[in-house]
């Protein structure tokens, strides 16, 4: 007898999906995105059908309009799936532009990881996807700053060398939420995804404290938290352990709240090639010329 899921708080009942393809209409479904979001991801989720069973998915206009193959789930369990879709993304990245490569492959990231939160898969072939810059989770990287930056940035310019730098999306938003909002550290991190406005750019009134952000934020914040609808808004990279509370833990994922020590871990060691002395930087240099509050458009 198949397994049978609740879809979202509420919802009845319904059989595992057995097609790569209800799968995916299923996590859209309750990811609650806006019909363009919805029209990317959708795209993006068919094109990996190809690779998951040896063939080159289509380019160009032929992409858009083309049906996927019908792939049952169960492939994205076979030893070889992680494979297939590493010379999928290889295939990918050598016909389209860095940006779009980046963003399909954190639609797919989303998505497994959603599917294996619910029992649908047993392993999660995504996850150790690179592209072929071996940078760690470069493909995330979502920013239209130049790759390169200067070494010797100082004082107002280390926070803007720091947001221009190739890293993971995690990252990538909280730098740009902590510089666009100006909040302490702590605070941002204590997010739920229930106290977000996104599209009024702000803090619910049930959050601890009003927080605003800017245009740089608002564009990475949805593809943090697709397939996610509760739980902390940055969170870690494995699965929390048992003992940790509900409310510090993602329902979807599993994974647990992201802590300020690892969080300025990875600030500082992602910053070291900034600093002329090699040591990095902390959290603190992104309040440097931060975008306030009132300036959001």
């Amino acid at each position: 007898m198949r397994k049978r899921q609740v879809d979202g708080a509420g919802g009845a009942f319904r059989p595992a999906p057995v097609e790569y393809g209800a799968a995916v209409d299923r996590y859209l479904t309750a990811a609650g995105l806006g019909n363009a979001s919805l029209r990317v991801y959708r795209i993006s989720l068919h094109g990996w059908a190809w690779p998951l069973v040896d063939r080159r998915a289509p380019i160009g206009r032929e992409r858009r309009g083309a049906r996927p193959p019908v792939v049952p789930l169960a492939v994205l369990d076979a030893p070889k799936a992680p494979e297939r879709l590493q010379r999928g993304l290889a295939d990918r990245a050598s016909a389209a532009q860095p940006r779009t490569v980046a963003r399909e492959l954190a639609c797919l990231r989303s998505a497994t990881a959603w599917w294996l939160a619910r029992g649908w898969i047993a392993t999660d072939p995504a996850i150790r996807l690179e592209p072929a810059t071996q940078l760690s989770d470069a493909a995330l990287v979502l920013s239209d700053a130049p790759t390169a930056v200067r070494e010797t940035a100082v004082g107002p310019d280390r926070a803007r060398a720091v947001l221009a730098l190739r890293a993971p999306l995690r990252e990538l938003t909280l730098w740009h939420l902590l510089h666009e909002s100006r909040a302490p550290v702590e605070r941002v991190l204590a997010l739920d995804i229930d106290h977000l406005d996104l599209p009024g750019r702000r803090t619910r009134e049930r959050a601890a404290g009003a927080l605003g952000w800017g245009p740089g934020t608002a564009r990475l914040l949805p593809l943090l938290l697709a397939g996610r609808t509760a739980g902390p808004v940055f969170v870690t990279d494995r699965r929390a352990p048992a003992t940790t509370p509900a409310a510090d833990r993602c329902p979807v994922t599993g994974r647990g709240r992201l802590s300020y020590r690892r969080a300025a871990e990875l600030f500082t060691a992602a910053t070291g090639p900034l600093d002329p002395a090699g040591r990095g930087w902390t959290l603190l240099v992104l309040r440097d010329r931060a975008v306030p509050a009132t300036a959001r458009t």
